[in-house]
């Protein structure tokens, strides 16, 4: 019997969990755990893994500002970095797991239109969380935007929406060959066409709209949102707080959800079953098999 397919996109909470220091052995230690979920899926499915990357690009763009002999690099080249520096490590644990099964990690460009609202409005967050006082000094020292994210603050820069995946003949490819691809890394690389060549973008663009965009590429069978929540909750931190373990995309659109957090997951989710996905699943990290099987978190289908 082939196995479907589905879009795995591993939240950044799976990397690095909220005020831990961003060390590599701590990453490391978080994705061997992550690592143990994704190949449980994949003796079942056929995976395309998708992960995050705010912590990570914001990290390498402080360490830039610190050397003043170079100018600091683009956040094109940062998503690049952090595609390689993040895949090795899942790729390596993932191949540990399944020894015979093919693990590729490929390097992912994802255009996007530079007039894009987003960049008059940024909104992902990326780097370090600071409390309002500091985040305030460093945006005026940097010139930086900076908004709240939850009890702290945190850079945000803008996260335009993704219009094509260019290695997308690469991925299939794989796929079919029965690899367990990573890619479109924290979103995919920000590009643009300019005069008849690809150009990078100052950019992140999130990687969740990037995983359902990759997801109906493929004609992928689910989309899997994995999340440090273990369902999608309306009057989330309220005393009524209720989780949502079956929706649609029309019952979704009476609600209202964080935009930096919870809100760009359903924005994806909505987009990847309103252009014909058949399910979406968002939950925990460790519920990852669970929620594919309408038994943990939240399912979103059509009507």
């Amino acid at each position: 019997m082939t196995k479907q397919t589905v879009v795995v996109a591993l939240g950044g909470n799976a990397l690095l969990r909220r005020g831990e220091p961003l060390e590599a052995n701590i990453q490391r230690n978080n994705i061997a755990l992550a690592a143990k979920t994704i190949a449980e899926i994949a003796k079942e499915y056929n995976v395309v893994l998708v992960h995050g990357n705010g912590p990570q690009v914001g990290l390498l763009a402080l360490q830039g500002l610190e050397y003043k002999k170079v100018m600091p690099y683009p956040l094109d080249v940062l998503g690049s970095e952090t595609q390689g520096m993040i895949g090795y490590i899942l790729m390596q644990e993932l191949k540990n797991l399944l020894p015979n099964i093919d693990v590729s990690c490929i390097l992912t460009q994802m255009t996007v239109d530079p007039n894009d609202p987003a960049f008059f409005n940024p909104t992902k967050p990326i780097g370090p969380v600071y409390q309002e006082a500091e985040a305030r000094d460093l945006a005026e020292k940097f010139h930086w935007t900076v908004k709240p994210d939850g009890e702290y603050y945190r850079r945000v820069v803008p996260s335009p929406q993704p219009t094509g995946i260019i290695e997308c003949d690469a991925i299939e490819s794989l796929i079919n060959k029965g690899h367990l691809v990573i890619c479109t890394g924290g979103g995919g690389i920000p590009v643009k066409h300019e005069n008849g060549k690809l150009v990078g973008v100052e950019a992140v663009i999130d990687k969740d709209m990037s995983a359902a965009y990759l997801a109906k590429q493929l004609d992928a069978d689910a989309l899997l949102i994995l999340t440090d929540a273990d369902a999608v909750y309306l009057d989330w931190g309220k005393s009524t707080q209720k989780a949502l373990k079956s929706t649609t995309p029309n019952e979704l659109a009476n609600y209202t959800f964080d935009a930096g957090s919870m809100g760009p997951k359903i924005e994806a989710s909505c987009e990847f079953i309103q252009q014909g996905g058949k399910l979406v699943g968002i939950g925990s990290l460790q519920d990852g098999l669970n929620i594919l099987k309408g038994q943990a978190g939240t399912n979103i289908m059509a009507e």
